[in-house]
């Protein structure tokens, strides 16, 4: 049958809404969005006793939690100027192993939690310089990573091209198969006794000057704290939360025994390859300052598949099971935005920009310190949405002083 290929999440959505949803009349703790970071969060707090429930406007994980790749990668995920995120980082990928531990045996699934570690290539002389740059940068912050020969590289993966010079290893940064987390804490948030509510719109109500529940098109929830974790489509009436979508296309291949495939996470300067335990090795990520615009194009995919080609040859027999876009959460400075709003019992978890599911159990962590000991302690005490009123005082100073520069240069040609 002759057509374009089928676009979708590599794997069918986690759940899907039974009719009409049902609204419960109360709830100790609402959370509004149903991807990777409310569940994580509703999963602790179920975990603590707490009456929960998440509202979620499509499926669970649609947005950008089943788009991910699921690296837990400090060091390979290190950005210039991001030096001040690395104990947040650090903390959550110390948290990791337990939080995989305890997941696993709530919910009696496995989330492909594996510790390879991440290789990050140089394809040619060029790269080498830049690779060089970003391990000195490592170091600096404290990072595990070790550079490699392009011999030593290439012992690690044999499948990598001979044009792979050098290598920096980074045993510390480990991954999970997204699909099965996400599908691992549904499971272990319904049985503990928490309340999901998909195919349903919800914001926050507001009486008082605080929250008090959800609005939902089928009635309200009345909640003690309202939470809010909508990923890219976090909105909240009359405040600035600074989040907006980055879009990022990626596509899933199937190694075969005829093609081989990769033992670890493989970073090259154009593109990642994450080979899951099932035998998909996914390729991503484009990254497109675009909207919520969710199309696939040409360009995106051509970009992923020479960037795989140029490092793993074998990519040329394997069969291509699916292409999709998704939508990273992304703040003014790439880190995500936890806890307090300003409004009394409305709390906020979004931003995490590539880093989702790195920072899911230290973001976990701290929503549940917050809502049961009413603090949050560690580096994620740094991450408040306050951070940004500084910015803004900034950008409107430096708004008024262009705006009446513009006036005198106008008088002056007036005159």
């Amino acid at each position: 049958m002759r057509g374009p290929p089928h676009t979708t999440f590599r794997r069918a959505e986690i759940g899907s809404p039974a009719g009409v949803p049902v609204i419960p009349a109360q709830t100790d703790i609402a959370i509004i969005g149903g991807g990777l970071i409310g569940l994580s969060i509703g999963w602790r707090l179920a975990r603590r006793g707490l009456d929960v429930t998440v509202f979620e406007r499509g499926t669970t994980g649609q947005g950008a939690s089943l788009a991910a790749t699921g690296m837990l990668a400090a060091a390979a995920e290190l950005e210039p100027g991001g030096e001040e995120h690395v104990p947040l980082s650090l903390e959550s990928q110390r948290l990791w192993p337990g939080f995989a531990r305890e997941l696993e045996a709530d919910s009696g699934l496995s989330i492909d939690y594996r510790s390879d570690g991440v290789l990050l290539v140089a394809l040619g002389r060029e790269e080498v310089e830049r690779l060089r740059f970003r391990h000195e940068a490592q170091k600096r912050v404290g990072l595990s990573a070790q550079w490699l020969g392009g011999p030593e590289a290439r012992a690690l993966e044999p499948g990598l091209r001979p044009s792979v010079i050098a290598g920096i290893f980074c045993p510390d940064d480990h991954q999970v198969d997204p699909p099965r987390v996400m599908a691992a804490l549904r499971q272990a948030y319904l049985a503990l006794g928490g309340h999901l509510v998909e195919g349903c719109e919800a914001e926050p109500e507001l009486a008082g000057g605080r929250a008090v529940g959800v609005v939902t098109p089928g009635g309200v929830c009345k909640a003690r704290v309202v939470l809010v974790a909508g990923g890219a489509w976090t909105k909240l009436a009359g405040l600035d939360i600074p989040v907006r979508p980055l879009k990022g296309q990626s596509l899933a291949l199937r190694s075969t025994p005829e093609t081989g495939g990769l033992s670890r996470v493989v970073w090259t300067e154009q593109v990642h390859l994450a080979p899951k335990s099932d035998g998909t090795l996914i390729v991503g990520a484009t990254m497109e300052e675009r909207g919520f615009d969710d199309t696939v194009t040409a360009g995106g995919v051509y970009a992923l598949l020479d960037g795989a080609r140029r490092a793993l040859p074998s990519i040329e027999e394997m069969p291509v099971e699916a292409i999709w876009t998704g939508f990273r959460p992304t703040s003014l400075d790439d880190a995500p935005i936890l806890g307090e709003t300003g409004i009394a019992n409305l709390l906020v978890a979004t931003g995490h920009h590539r880093n989702g599911y790195l920072l899911a159990p230290v973001t976990a962590a701290a929503l549940e310190e917050l809502i049961t000991d009413n603090r949050i302690t560690g580096p994620a005490a740094h991450f408040g949405a306050a951070r940004f009123a500084a910015i803004k005082a900034f950008s409107s100073e430096v708004e008024t002083g262009s705006r009446q520069e513009n006036a005198s240069t106008q008088e002056e040609a007036a005159e």
